[in-house]
This record gives structure tokens, sequence and C-alpha cells, in this order.
């Protein structure tokens, strides 16, 4: 996860929080670097939070080592804590304070002046699009204006690291997609995020995606490479005539490259060859078919299975080894 010579931003060795055996979250050791988004994905009660917390300095690890900004979390100055950010998976503001009035309270905490205060909220509520609800009530907003509230909030002190715990639950895919945009604009400005989140259709937005399950991170992985490792390979879509499936089947099963050559389960016309790279196996393919068979497959492009099929894979992988 990290170029030649990078600091982490944040690293992880071995660390664990055990709040009873086997409950809690164990072994993780992975580095962050700074200027990326890592997507924490997993199942509900898998440690996600946790882990959030370990890093965020509120609770402790019983084993292990972790940094942050290359110090011990849970002994941060306030100048420390003042570069992060962070997002709770449920709406903890005030419900009878209006929106300005929450986004105020919270930047005096961080010491603002009124006037970087007026000014950084002006820009703050464009940015969240709620600009037309400054002064309605936080309990009169609705669930996507609540996140969108606190995502302004954690973002008022320009924070270096912002933790964003399942921020997108319990929103349309609309607004799902529109709290990515802030995220990777966010990226882009150089700040580093760590989201947690059960969509796993987002680990595309993602720079990197930390899979968990039953308390560990399984892996971590650029969206590409988890595609790939959990598939064994990449792989490559063919669409053929129902009546030649099966000797297209048999063929490339054989052919050298292909790992594996089956038909689509609920197709007759589709195969999908599991190969190294699709790319560049994709011309041998057709060659072979042509110069060995005189056939042109009606389509043939590399295909990308979603992330959904990549993490149930993973899950089914790490039960079959836990068994």
């Amino acid at each position: 996860m990290l170029s030649n010579n990078a600091v982490p931003i944040m690293s992880l060795q071995q660390a664990e929080l055990a709040f009873k055996p086997n409950v809690g979250v164990f072994d993780l050791t992975f580095d962050v670097a700074e200027g990326a988004i890592l997507g924490m994905i997993g199942p509900s009660g898998c440690g996600k939070t946790t882990t959030v917390r370990l890093l965020a300095g509120l609770l402790k690890p019983t084993a292990g080592r972790l940094t942050v900004m290359g110090k011990d979390p849970t002994q941060f100055t306030e100048a420390d804590q003042e570069q992060l950010g962070y997002i709770p998976q449920h709406f903890v503001l005030y419900p009878n304070l209006t929106v300005a009035e929450n986004i105020h309270f919270l930047s005096s905490l961080y010491g603002m002046s009124s006037a970087q205060r007026r000014r950084r909220l002006d820009e703050l509520l464009a940015f969240v699009d709620l600009t037309e609800a400054r002064d309605r009530l936080g309990s009169n907003l609705s669930g996507g204006m609540q996140r969108r509230l606190m995502l302004a909030g954690s973002l008022m002190h320009n924070p270096r690291l912002l933790f964003a715990d399942e921020p997108t639950a319990g929103i349309d895919p609309v607004l799902r997609r529109r709290f990515w945009d802030y995220f990777r604009q966010l990226r882009d400005e150089g700040r580093t995020l760590l989201v947690t989140t059960q969509y796993v259709g987002e680990a595309a937005y993602c720079d990197y995606v930390a899979v968990m399950r039953a308390g560990r991170v399984l892996m971590v992985e650029t969206p590409d490479d988890l595609r790939r490792k959990a598939m064994g390979g990449e792989i490559i879509q063919l669409t053929v005539p129902k009546a030649r499936r099966r000797e297209m089947e048999l063929f490339l099963d054989e052919l050298p490259g292909i790992k594996d050559a089956r038909t689509v389960p609920g197709t007759t016309d589709q195969l999908h060859l599991l190969v190294d790279r699709a790319g560049s196996m994709l011309p041998i393919v057709l060659k072979a078919l042509a110069d060995s068979l005189q056939f042109t497959p009606q389509a043939a492009e590399p295909y990308l299975p979603p992330f959904d099929d990549i993490f149930v894979k993973i899950m089914q992988d790490a039960e079959a080894d836990h068994d």
C-alpha cells in the first residue's frame, strides 16, 4: 500500500483488542499511505468500528502496536487530535440546534475564531449541499441530510485524516454516490480517509480495500488486485452459439494459458475463461479459435465480476480455510 520511501500515516503491526476469547479484533497488520482512501468492508459485527476506534485513540490495543501520524493515538496531544476528523455511525449532533448552530458549536471546540467559522461554514455548507438548510433544526433533517451535516462538522477544522464509520448506511444509492464524490475530492486535496461500509460495491471508489471477517483483516488490496486475488486471475467472457458452446468449452479448457473454462451458470451461450491477464490473453484466444476451429465468437471481452460476487468468494474461501 506504500510507494518507495513513503511514510505511512497509519501503521498497524499485529494490533489486537480482545474483549474476551475470540471477541474483538486480532492480528491487524497493514499500513496506509497518506493521501489515499482505505475502504474497510465486512459484515456487521466483524470489527470495523473497533478498528476505527483503535486508530482514533478511543480504545487501546491489548497487544501489538499501532501508530497514527507517527504516534500512539492514545497519547495524542490536543494539537494531534485537531488533525483528525471523525464521523460516527449515528447522528450525534444537537437536534434542537440549527444546521449552522451545530457546525458553529463544533468549530468552537477547535478554537476557531468567529470570522474563521463564518468563512468555513459557507464553504462547507456549499460543499455538502446544505446551504438552503442552514437554519433548519437538526431534528427536522432527513437521515441523508444529517449524514451530510456530520460530514461538514467533521471537516470544519480542516483535518489531515478523516475516519468515517459507515457514513452511507441507510441512505439511497444516489446520495451514497455523492458521498463518495465528496470523499474522492477530499482525497484529491491531500487528505487521507478510512471509510467503513457494508456496501460491498463501494470498494470500487477506494484506493485500497481491507476485507474484514470475524475480527481479522483477510486482505488489503487495490480494487483490481482484490478481484484478481479472489478469483485467482482475470476473466474473459465469450458469447458463442448454443450449439457449439460445449465444443468451445472443451477446446478452450485445454488451451495453454487458460486456467479454467466453464459455462456461465444460468446461460447457454456464455463462457468464462480464467486467465492470468485478460488483456494479453484475449488475442491469443481469438487466434486459437480462428486457426483451430475456424470460429469467431459473437462477443469477446474482459469481464469484471461485481464486488458482491468477489466478497462472497472471499468469505467462502475464508470459511473453508477456517474449517
